[in-house]
């Protein structure tokens, strides 16, 4: 059975759930949403950190490339 990307990136988001606080898990799945939403990427990894106070997220995709490229990885920080 082959899964599509949004079920791979529910299962990801699970996995990232059980793993951390509840209220940051909460906060990056959102912002792992948003990130696979606006890159069209698929989930490699999502991390809550505290950088000067603020709560952020590392997200990192896997983006297609374009045509005959290989695929980029990409890290965004993101404010939860």
């Amino acid at each position: 059975m082959q899964l599509d990307l949004l079920t791979k990136t529910t299962l990801a988001l699970a996995a990232l759930l059980s793993l951390t606080a509840p209220s940051s898990a909460t906060d990056c799945s959102r912002a792992v949403a948003r990130v696979v939403s606006e890159t069209g990427g698929e989930l490699l990894s999502a991390t809550p950190q505290n950088r000067g106070g603020r709560n952020v997220c590392v997200v990192t995709v896997l983006v297609p490339g374009h045509g005959d490229e290989r695929p980029k990885k990409l890290t965004l920080t993101v404010r939860s």
